[in-house]
């Protein structure tokens, strides 16, 4: 399936925040946006429904967590039915991205941009979906199933 041109909106789920990235498909280079810190799932949806309307994107992508050595992460099945969650209310294509460390590979970028831990965590999820979303972009074939 050739991937639809235009935005693409990337998502770092987590239980207490979900970090946001966005970027162009024919650039193929994602930047940090947001971070949602609502804790209910109705405040989580409408912020994320605000975003889809304001960058109205061609795709999502979630980042799915695993293990070092490739096994699934305790996450790994919250995240998947966020993804299903976020097509069978938006009705867009979801993708999936590995995220193996991505929150360590952000915390880097942070702590080496100058940024004391305090401010750095304020950016943190937002930094690990861009990393997610750039591994998406990064990966040729999209190997990883997808929600159409």
């Amino acid at each position: 399936m050739p991937e639809p041109a235009g935005t693409v909106l990337a998502f770092d789920f987590g239980e207490k925040r979900i970090g946001v990235a966005v970027g162009e498909t024919t650039l193929r280079q994602a930047h940090p946006l947001t971070v949602i810190h609502a804790h209910a799932n109705a405040e989580r949806f409408a912020a994320i429904a605000a975003l889809i309307a304001e960058w109205q994107p061609a795709r999502l992508v979630v980042g799915l967590p695993g293990t070092v050595d490739g096994a699934p992460h305790a996450l790994a099945a919250r995240c998947t039915r966020f993804a299903n969650q976020l097509h069978g209310r938006f009705g867009l294509p979801v993708a999936f991205a590995d995220e193996r460390l991505t929150s360590v590979e952000a915390e880097t970028r942070l702590r080496e941009s100058g940024h004391d831990a305090k401010r750095a965590k304020a950016h943190l999820d937002a930094v690990a979906a861009q990393l997610i979303l750039q591994t998406y972009f990064d990966t040729e074939h999209h190997a990883h199933a997808t929600t159409s």
